[in-house]
């Protein structure tokens, strides 16, 4: 047995280094690099969502038209007497082409400044005429015309003044390109 014993190779001596230090390093390492890295996706996502919402207010800009392209019928759903009139006769002297000019007879309720109904044709009219009444809700119905609805609510005051109406038309201009 002896022969056996002294042929087996020697138990080599422990070298003193100690493997928990490296570990130690490794892991604040890693722990850095995944900061790094969520930093980094979290700025990217915050850069994307600006531009996605700058591209979501260019693509409510109104298009610019000629007001003597857009065919508009200018309904009150309020209670002050004439205001489609008084409205239907401003929207005349700026240029657009007036259909019929009555109360509202629809069954919706209309809240705020009023509301722009339109057909799916009728998108870019509808656009266009939200620059003349800001704050103006969207309905979209079935109609297969480009003509517009132009409903009074019972926050309405008066129509945009040329100007408010163009730079709400330049502000779809400058819109970011690649939207």
């Amino acid at each position: 047995m002896t022969e056996r014993t002294a042929a087996r190779p020697s138990v080599r001596p422990r070298s003193g280094r100690r493997p928990l230090p490296p570990l130690i390093f490794l892991l604040v390492l890693a722990v850095a690099a995944g900061a790094v890295w969520w930093t980094v996706v979290r700025q990217d996502r915050a850069r994307q969502a600006e531009e996605a919402a700058a591209c979501a207010s260019a693509e409510e800009a109104p298009p610019a038209l000629d007001p003597g392209t857009v065919s508009v019928r200018v309904y009150n759903a309020t209670d002050e007497p004439g205001l489609a009139q008084t409205v239907s006769e401003d929207l005349a002297a700026r240029g657009f082409t007036v259909g019929e000019v009555a109360n509202d007879r629809s069954e919706r309720e209309v809240e705020g400044v009023g509301e722009v109904r339109f057909g799916s044709r009728g998108r870019d009219q509808a656009r266009f005429m939200e620059a003349y009444l800001p704050g103006v809700n969207e309905h979209q119905d079935t109609r297969a015309t480009a003509e517009v609805d132009l409903v009074l609510g019972p926050d309405f005051t008066a129509l945009a003044t040329p100007e408010e109406v163009t730079a709400a038309i330049e502000e779809g201009a400058d819109a970011p390109i690649g939207c």
